[in-house]
């Protein structure tokens, strides 16, 4: 599988979220949870968003939302997970 990353994804990545494309490779290097499904009408995507919590290799935890579509991985975002992200991840992750 290849990582993917728009241009656009990335300049949002690095201006919104001051997230590198270094940091989302760490975060599924280091990935322990299981991936969710982001079944959020505003945000259903074919094939389905996924989307898991992990640290990077400096710890600092992030939230990474993808797709998988025809063997690659599609990054749509990534950013430091809120309260409500965190307690969902710990139950069903």
């Amino acid at each position: 599988m290849t990582l993917k990353c728009s241009s656009a994804v990335k300049q949002k990545l690095a201006q919104k979220h001051g997230v590198s494309l270094e940091e989302v490779q760490q975060c599924f290097a280091n990935r322990e949870g299981n991936l969710l499904e982001d079944i959020r009408e505003e945000h259903k995507t074919d094939p389905p968003t996924q989307w898991f919590i992990a640290e990077t290799d400096y710890g600092r935890r992030l939230k990474v939302a993808f797709m998988l579509k025809n063997g690659d991985i599609i990054i749509k975002t990534a950013y430091e997970p809120n309260q409500t992200e965190e307690r969902i991840y710990r139950k069903f992750g």
